[in-house]
C-alpha cells in the first residue's frame, strides 16, 4: 500500500506546484486595466480617509457593541457570569419541571407507561 502511495504523493506535489507556479505568473504579470472611463460615466470626488474610516471600521463596531450590550446586559444585570468555562457549577434544565432532578423518582412502571413495549 505505501509503494502506491509515495508516487501519488510526489505526482500530487507535483501538480499543485505547477498550478502554483502559473497561478502566482498569471497575478504577477497582470497589468493595470488601460480602459478610458466612457463618456457618460460621472466623475466622482474622491474620498476623504477620516469618513471611510468611518464608515468601515466604526459604525459597524458601534453596532457590534451595542448588539453585545443588548445580549450581555441583561445577564449582567442579574449578576450572572457571562465568561465562556465559566459556569457557576448549576445545571440548567431548560423547559425541565419545576423540582430538582434528584426529586423527580422512577417515573412509571413499564406496563403503565405510553410508547413502544417492545412486545409482539
Amino acid at each position: 500500500m505505501t509503494t502506491l502511495i509515495a508516487p501519488l504523493a510526489r505526482r500530487a506535489a507535483a501538480v499543485l506546484a505547477v498550478l502554483g507556479v502559473a497561478g502566482t505568473s498569471a497575478v504577477l504579470l497582470a497589468g493595470p486595466a488601460s480602459a478610458e472611463v466612457p463618456t457618460g460615466w460621472s466623475d466622482p470626488a474622491p474620498v476623504d480617509p477620516l469618513h471611510a474610516f468611518l464608515v468601515i471600521l466604526i459604525i459597524p463596531a458601534a453596532i457590534a457593541l451595542v448588539i453585545a450590550a443588548l445580549v450581555l446586559g441583561p445577564a449582567l444585570a442579574r449578576g450572572e457570569r457571562v465568561l465562556p468555562g465559566a459556569a457557576s457549577g448549576d445545571h440548567e434544565w431548560i423547559g425541565g419541571p419545576e423540582v430538582e432532578p434528584a426529586k423527580l423518582g422512577a417515573g412509571k412502571a413499564d406496563d403503565e407507561a405510553g410508547g413502544t413495549s417492545a412486545h409482539w
